[in-house]
């Protein structure tokens, strides 16, 4: 089985103007569930590449009280067929620079957009797997972290082996472990959950902090911290993203 390649990228919207991300995603998702029934990828004017192997599998509204910049998006693609399908479709496109390349049906609606490239590791679910199980959540955690340079498969396996069964107690469940592609220092992780999953998870670290006394503490969050800190080398951050509905992520 060939490797899962995925693109996650977070687009911000400024000067700040509440109706641009909802207008994006609304935008975004309507136009990729129609890519699902394409029978060939065409590239086109002011969509760009157009095509059901480049799938739209999560399409979120960053929730900016849990540190992101307001207002954000951040999106999740499945390149179907790995570097040899949806991948190279996306990288034909750039050859000789086709004025189709541009995604003029949204000129002005962006002020940035920042991609990284991704590539499962052992243990990570396949997203196509996810969708076809119909699986859905309330939120998403979304983990950026920094690693010492060429540790960032050690760090995932250690993730998978330890901290995969430890969320899972708090009814977490593993969407994505992925190096970030064309660097050594960097990975993203992405789990599934319910509101009440990720506060109970919380006050459970707080007690173990000393700093909630009305629910039990659990050191194994504390240890966990600890224990990653072996591999990280730089930032580490965790932040929640909200499914947009009509997502295949998305309750609903």
């Amino acid at each position: 089985m060939r490797r899962g390649i995925y693109l996650l990228e977070e687009v911000d919207f400024r000067p700040m103007n509440s109706k641009r991300p909802l207008e994006y995603l609304t935008w975004l998702t309507r136009y990729k569930e129609e890519d699902r029934l394409r029978s060939a990828p065409e590239l086109t004017s002011g969509m760009s590449i157009r095509s059901r192997e480049i799938d739209l599998v999560g399409a979120f509204y960053a929730v900016g009280i849990t540190g992101h910049p307001q207002f954000k998006a951040v999106t999740l693609w499945d390149c179907h067929g790995g570097w040899d399908g949806g991948w190279r479709q996306m990288m034909e496109i750039y050859t000789g620079v086709d004025g189709k390349l541009f995604l003029s049906d949204i000129d002005d609606l962006r002020f940035s957009a920042f991609s990284r490239p991704l590539g499962a590791v052992h243990g990570s679910p396949a997203l196509s797997a996810l969708c076809e199980e119909g699986y859905a959540a309330e939120l998403y955690l979304f983990e950026s972290a920094t690693v010492r340079p060429g540790a960032a498969l050690e760090y995932l396996e250690t993730v998978r082996a330890e901290r995969e069964p430890l969320l899972a107690s708090y009814g977490h469940r593993l969407v994505g472990l992925y190096e970030v592609l064309f660097c050594d220092t960097e990975v993203v992780t992405l789990w599934g959950m319910s509101l009440d999953s990720h506060l109970a998870m919380q006050r459970a670290r707080d007690a173990a902090l000393g700093l909630d006394d009305e629910v039990p503490g659990d050191p194994r969050l504390l240890a966990w911290s600890k224990r990653a800190r072996d591999y990280l080398s730089g930032p580490w951050r965790e932040t929640l993203l909200s499914p947009f509905p009509g997502s295949r992520l998305a309750i609903g």
